[in-house]
């Protein structure tokens, strides 16, 4: 596999790996712009406009979008989060330039007819109602607007019934035309896909483009808190985490190499501890997700009422200790995990594709596999326990809790715990 770059004129960074013994090839364009780019007024607007993006341009009506695409046996798809939006395609080899065209298509000439509008500010009305619905998904919403309040990467990607509703199409314009510019934008490819060819492609489809000017986020700012929202589900959902480290910090893959320790599978301390020794909940999980100027560590879990009260102490306990006694042969085997998850994505082609556009995004280029398994193999034992240290030391503590979480501690007991 050989990975090629190029920066266009526009600003637009076209990448490419080839893997010309498959038939068929992924590409997409991702957008450096996610909820976090987005004021209060337009809470919720970059996911509403990755829905409207397919809802017609002037060239194409929707079911023509999805019938041309559909045709060639390929599919197209997007998705929105925090800090980008990805827009991308697969499709047998010989369909590139079509997949191509539908993409620029989509992200340049979209209409955003008022119809299809009000039709889509519906549906995701009904997801916001349905994530409510949902205590897996929504604790998630709680735990991040605790660790960071009043901020946009504190707030929900979704946005809410009201904002939503509220919008029109010059509001999803107008952000577009702010925050999808040629400096902000790579397209990425992998499969079977020539280089040069896309790069032509890139240079065709996207010349309007303006090459820069989207304003920068505003920097975040972890501070923590509680969210608990009582309510009569069977199940207590419980998130408890701290600041992590950002994607660029010396710290990333010390965090990421901990969480799963901690909560990375069956094997981790917190499944054998808390589920398999004590019985105390079906699910718990460590997690580490970094943004690009901060981050948040947590453990989640699911249990009964009766159980909450017992099992935050024994989550507190377990993260406590992590900064004492973590090991050279769990870090050993955390280490072949990740190599063997960066392998085996590389086997796929939408994976492959979606990792560099990220690699490009997040850290200005690419990064060589073996770049990767050097800087998770300089990772010991004493280093994990130094930034588990570093961060499980910190008296802020996110904490968020929906069912019957009454018996979660006093929110300054928790405090306490980490000081």
């Amino acid at each position: 596999m050989t990975v090629r770059t190029t920066t266009l004129d526009n600003g637009m960074t076209v990448i490419t790996d080839a893997m010309p013994h498959l038939e068929s090839a992924a590409l997409g364009v991702w957008v450096k712009s996610g909820s976090r780019s987005e004021t209060e007024q337009q809470h919720g607007v970059s996911h509403l406009l990755e829905h409207m993006a397919f809802k017609g341009t002037s060239r194409r009506s929707a079911r023509e979008i999805a019938e041309t695409i559909e045709s060639v046996g390929g599919d197209i798809n997007a998705a929105t989060s925090i800090e980008h939006t990805g827009y991308f395609a697969r499709v047998l080899k010989d369909d590139v330039a079509l997949a191509a065209d539908i993409l620029a298509d989509i992200l340049q000439n979209s209409v955003f007819d008022e119809n299809e509008l009000a039709r889509e500010q519906r549906v995701i009305c009904q997801e916001i109602g349905a994530t409510h619905d949902n205590p897996d998904d929504h604790v998630f919403d709680l735990f991040q607007e605790a660790a960071f309040p009043d901020q946009p990467i504190g707030r929900t990607i979704l946005g809410t019934e009201g904002s939503v509703r509220g919008f029109n199409a010059d509001t999803i314009r107008a952000y577009m035309d702010q925050h999808y510019v040629g400096d902000q934008m790579v397209i990425s490819a992998a499969g079977n896909v020539n280089h040069d060819e896309l790069v032509d492609l890139a240079n065709d489809r996207f010349h309007q483009l303006k090459r820069t000017g989207a304003p920068l986020p505003e920097r975040a700012n972890y501070v923590g808190g509680e969210f608990k929202e009582i309510s009569d589900h069977e199940q207590a959902h419980i998130v408890l985490g701290l600041e992590g480290r950002a994607y660029n910090s010396d710290g990333f893959y010390a965090a990421q190499i901990l969480s799963s320790i901690l909560g990375g599978g069956m094997s981790s301390r917190l499944f054998q501890e808390v589920r398999e020794r004590r019985g105390l909940c079906y699910s718990v999980y460590a997690f580490h997700w970094a943004f690009a100027d901060s981050g948040v560590f947590g453990i989640a879990a699911a249990t009964g009422g009766d159980d909450v009260e017992e099992l935050l102490p024994v989550m507190l306990e377990e993260l406590q200790k992590s900064t004492r006694d973590i090991t050279d042969a769990e870090v050993s085997r955390v280490r072949a995990q990740i190599r063997a998850g960066l392998l085996m994505s590389l086997e796929s082609p939408s994976s492959r594709a979606g990792q560099l556009a990220r690699q490009q995004i997040l850290w200005g280029r690419p990064i060589p596999l073996q770049e990767t398994v050097d800087r998770i193999n300089r990772i010991d034992a004493e280093r994990v326990r130094h930034v588990a240290s570093q961060m499980f030391s910190q008296a802020k503590p996110a904490i968020a809790g929906i069912g019957p979480v009454k018996g979660i501690p006093d929110y300054s007991q928790v405090v306490d715990s980490f000081k």
